[in-house]
């Protein structure tokens, strides 16, 4: 199995390009090739909703897009991240289904949260309530209905077939160690901790990074996987010190800041904003400007001024192409006040340059770039998938035959895309230091330097416009450039 190593990772679904692990795994060496390093595998479980995200078993690969040796396959050519949902297991798993039927007797009664045993009285008061970090407006349950006719109310903080697992008791801590280390046996080199921050939970506390729990767990799971080479990965939505908390102790976090900063940074012609963060931001983490998921607003709390956040959101609606804000409402399935559901490149208004620059100012950033694969491919929002399903985040989430993949790899876009992530794969300069240096507030200049590799990257916001060289102090040579544009 290939380990971690400073190259960029493709984040996708099995089946978001060709049909299967097969097929994704032909188009990536046929179409993507060498702009790739690693390989963020989005839920391949068995699952009974949320797009993976309610895996029902960890022991199996889901039928529909292959099986375990796809996944050694995939990872004798890329290292490999999967996804651990720490914080929850599908209502449609063994192990919940088991607990339905047998109640107390089952093996599985500690697994769950019981607010019977959770809280004092069985029931929090509204206070305790209030102060939950919570995505529903009211307390987190969700009613068990038992074979012998009782109910009971169980901790589910998403929906209702992700049920919430008790991660302080010994049978959880058993469950965690079986699932990561089958993880870790079968190639995958980080593991993702999926909703990791809800997974610490104490009576009048906000449930949500709840220390020194939080630490304890997070040691718990490296201490698994250290034997076997691997590395995890917390991912937590929200406040920047938060991240810079976890990597504080030397653990990898997620740079979720860059997305707004940059589409600030590129609406406005303005780089303060952009630059404060690339200076106090953690040096050991993934970047990224697209996920599975929408554009993260909440993550630039503080690093934005409360009212920049509000005006670039606004201006997404604004500038982007093809997005409204009734994509983030009820009728597509979409309340989730904490991002916006949109393609990075309609998020920029499907503007070649403008998208060049946010990648190019990503990939000389502190950190392991990570690319989704609408985001490889330039991809517009699908408002046709939207549409179909009414699901918001759907319109980020387009599936790619083969030959689409072979079409859209033609654009003059894509073309360059790729072209700059080869570059940033094979550029050693990129394994050494990150030197920002001084430019006027509409630029940014940022030195990237080991040994004698250097890599530099020049941007003007407000025009648009940005230089790339490289080589050493001696002779630099111009690598990428718009800056003849008309």
């Amino acid at each position: 199995m290939k380990k971690l190593s400073n190259q960029i990772m493709l984040i996708t679904y099995s089946d978001s390009m060709g049909h299967n692990l097969e097929e994704l795994h032909h188009i990536l060496k046929q179409h993507v090739g060498s702009a790739i390093g690693g390989v963020h595998l989005l839920p391949f479980f068995p699952s009974s909703g949320d797009r993976g995200f309610a895996p029902m078993t960890y022991r199996e690969v889901d039928k529909s897009f292959g099986d375990w040796t796809n996944i050694t396959n995939l990872s004798e050519d890329y290292y490999l991240m999967a996804d651990y949902m720490i914080n929850h297991i599908s209502a449609q798993s063994e192990y919940y289904k088991d607990f339905l039927q047998k109640k107390d007797n089952s093996e599985y009664k500690d697994l769950f949260i019981r607010y019977k045993d959770f809280w004092e009285n069985g029931e929090p008061t509204q206070e305790q309530v209030d102060i939950i970090y919570k995505r529903k407006p009211k307390a987190p349950y969700i009613d068990a209905q038992f074979a012998d006719g009782t109910t009971e109310k169980i901790w589910c903080t998403f929906g209702e077939e992700q049920i919430d697992i008790n991660c302080p008791s010994e049978t959880a801590k058993k469950f965690l160690r079986e699932n990561l280390e089958g993880l870790a046996k079968y190639g995958i080199a980080i593991i993702r901790l999926d909703a990791f921050a809800y997974a610490t939970k104490r009576a009048d506390t906000t449930c949500f990074f709840v220390e020194p729990e939080v630490w304890d767990l997070l040691n718990e799971t490296a201490e698994i996987v250290k034997p076997y080479g691997a590395t995890i990965l917390p991912e937590i939505h929200e406040h920047y010190t938060m991240q810079q908390k976890i990597a504080d102790k030397d653990y990898y976090v997620y740079d979720f800041a860059l997305p707004m900063l940059l589409i600030n940074a590129l609406y406005y012609g303005q780089s303060p904003y952009l630059k404060h963060w690339l200076e106090i931001c953690p040096r050991k983490q993934f970047t990224t400007l697209d996920t599975h998921d929408g554009i993260g607003v909440v993550d630039v709390k503080d690093l934005l001024p409360d009212e920049e956040i509000e005006k670039t959101k606004e201006d997404i609606f604004r500038f982007g192409a093809n997005v409204k804000k009734i994509y983030n409402t009820a009728t597509y399935n979409n309340l989730d006040i904490y991002q916006v559901n949109c393609t990075y490149y309609s998020a920029l208004g499907e503007d070649d340059s403008a998208y060049l620059i946010a990648r190019a100012v990503q990939f000389f950033a502190p950190g392991i770039p990570q690319v989704y694969y609408v985001g490889m491919l330039a991809g517009r929002n699908d408002i046709e998938l939207l549409e179909a399903t009414k699901e918001g985040r759907n319109i980020n989430r387009h599936y790619y035959t083969e030959q689409e993949v072979e079409e859209e790899v033609k654009r003059p876009v894509v073309r360059k895309l790729l072209d700059l992530m080869k570059f940033r794969n094979k550029c050693k300069a990129f394994d050494g230091s990150f030197i920002l240096l001084p430019s006027s507030e509409e630029e940014l200049w940022i030195r990237r330097e080991n040994g004698d590799e250097i890599a530099e990257l020049r941007v003007n916001f407000k025009k648009k416009t940005y230089t790339i060289t490289a080589g050493t102090a001696d002779f630099m040579k111009t690598i990428d450039t718009n800056e003849n544009k008309e």
